[in-house]
């Protein structure tokens, strides 16, 4: 009976070892392109995403979550790259240099074969854009996705017209874009409707693609229920990237007179070819120029309606998660890589710092993770890739930029990790963003920028040319050029600091 005994006691404290030593799961939820204040219960009373709300009621939110920018204007590229390598964003640029090259090294260190080597099996389906196949960074891949769908755009044949579209106006301008750009003109224009299928772009293959992603994830989802393998799940909506496209019962939840010109809405921006976000910039031809209320409204309406049929896939992919044996042991992680500008400060695009294109919605949930709570601390989303490796109890590679935030989940830790946000794009802007003020530089236009963010958040009022305000921009400006030593970042801003010093 005693042996019996010890035997049963052992028994339990194994499988208690068991219990306690087993590795959670990790589902990773990216979208394109969708800025921060697209999620409904962040405060936007305008836009419907009950799903993300829902994730957002069991969860924790970040408010304050930042892309570093990037070195083209096709931001995700950067922005996922740093997400999947862990680099600091000029960092990144060379490391996708040895990615293109099919450096063994750069290969192995990617997130994916991290979770790998840590005994994670590893899935994959949607949006890729990284330098490397993803082949070989996921053990299970369907459906790699494209930086965007098919387009008639092409930049090699549209170069010969540049000089022509950085001076005309609409509509001359539009007979040098293909169908789909510089629109809508007016009421009247129906040249392009999101809802139709004979566009192509989400639609390609008789089916939308965030539909396709969803069931994709739903195949994985039973897939790893049948396994005892910890799991790593990236899942990588395309949407709402341009062109912005969802069934017409989804645009129909969004009559015009209910959506909002922004505030800080301009026909155009001042310094846009300066900024590298002028009227040859791809994105930045969807609409217009100059912008006009009507079509910034109609863009909008696309936006929302797009990000709204993704919000639906997306809560198939909860319901899934709810009903299997995975949920009590999986972490759900939800993100964007940066914005969209969608008619603020005269912009279409995410060729710029604005907030509105550098901070994305974040939100976790999961096993001990607080329910419905908001937290303001300064984080990068990319610090999503070191909380992952914490959390899955994987040391943080020595070579790895970014941060942890699983301490700040915990309230070990009240501040951020960072002592101010840095942004770069190119070498058109660099940003410094710190207690509560934001300075802007565009070295090219040789002007800076000075918002309080506290009393103008949406970036409205410069004040760095007010006399009370000289010491706080040569402070920012001289954290700035520390930061870029940190960041390797080579473009040169001393003279303008020279210059304000005089």
């Amino acid at each position: 009976m005693r042996n019996l005994f010890l035997a049963i006691l052992l028994l339990n404290t194994f499988n208690l070892f068991c219990q306690s030593e087993s590795k959670p799961n990790f589902i990773f939820i990216i979208t394109d392109d969708q800025t921060y204040t697209t999620v409904a219960s962040q405060g936007n009373k305008e836009i419907i995403t009950p799903n993300m709300d829902r994730l957002a009621k069991n969860g924790i939110t970040f408010s304050h979550a930042y892309n570093m920018g990037g070195w083209t204007s096709a931001i995700c590229n950067p922005s996922r790259s740093m997400l999947n390598s862990g680099l600091s964003v000029w960092d990144t640029q060379k490391n996708n240099k040895k990615l293109k090259a099919k450096d063994s090294v750069a290969i192995a260190q990617s997130w994916g074969n991290i979770m790998n080597r840590a005994g994670y099996d590893t899935y994959f389906t949607g949006k890729w854009h990284v330098k490397t196949p993803v082949e070989n960074v996921f053990d299970d891949v369907v459906h790699e996705r494209p930086g965007m769908p098919k387009d008639t755009w092409r930049m090699k044949k549209m170069r010969p017209y540049f000089a022509k579209l950085k001076k005309l106006d609409s509509p001359e301008r539009n007979k040098y874009l293909p169908v789909g750009y510089g629109r809508p003109l007016s009421k009247n224009d129906t040249s392009w409707l999101p809802y139709d299928k004979k566009m192509g772009g989400f639609w390609e293959g008789g089916k939308h693609w965030s539909e396709v992603l969803k069931d994709d994830a739903i195949e994985f989802i039973e897939k790893v229920e049948k396994k005892e393998n910890p799991f790593f799940m990236y899942l990588a909506f395309s949407a709402p990237h341009d062109p912005h496209q969802a069934p017409k019962e989804y645009i129909d939840m969004y009559p015009l007179d209910n959506i909002s010109v922004p505030k800080n809405f301009l026909p155009e921006h001042p310094y846009n070819e300066e900024m590298g976000s002028g009227r040859s910039q791809r994105g930045e031809c969807l609409a217009p120029f100059p912008r006009t209320e009507y079509a910034i409204k109609k863009h909008i309406q696309e936006y929302y309606a797009t990000i709204t049929y993704l919000d639906t896939q997306l809560g198939l992919i909860l319901d899934k998660i709810e009903k299997s044996k995975i949920k009590d042991n999986t972490y759900i992680i939800f993100s964007s890589d940066h914005g969209m500008a969608m008619g603020q400060h005269g912009l279409i695009a995410k060729s710029n710092l604005y907030d509105h294109t550098i901070r994305v919605p974040l939100i976790i949930t999961g096993k001990n993770i607080p329910k419905g709570k908001v937290l303001e601390q300064d984080i990068y989303y990319q610090d999503v890739m070191p909380t992952v490796l914490e959390m899955a109890n994987i040391p943080k590679p020595e070579y790895v930029f970014f941060n942890s935030f699983l301490d700040i989940l915990k309230n070990n830790k009240k501040e951020s990790h960072y002592d101010a946000i840095y942004g770069g794009f190119k070498k058109h802007q660099r940003i410094i963003r710190k207690d509560n003020f934001k300075l802007m530089v565009f070295p090219k236009a040789k002007k800076i920028f000075l918002f309080d963010l506290k009393k103008d958040p949406l970036e409205m009022n410069n004040i760095a040319d007010l006399p009370e305000n000289k010491e706080r921009v040569i402070q920012l400006l001289e954290e700035l050029l520390e930061l870029q030593k940190e960041m390797n970042d080579k473009l040169n801003l001393s003279p303008i600091l020279n210059r304000i010093k005089e």
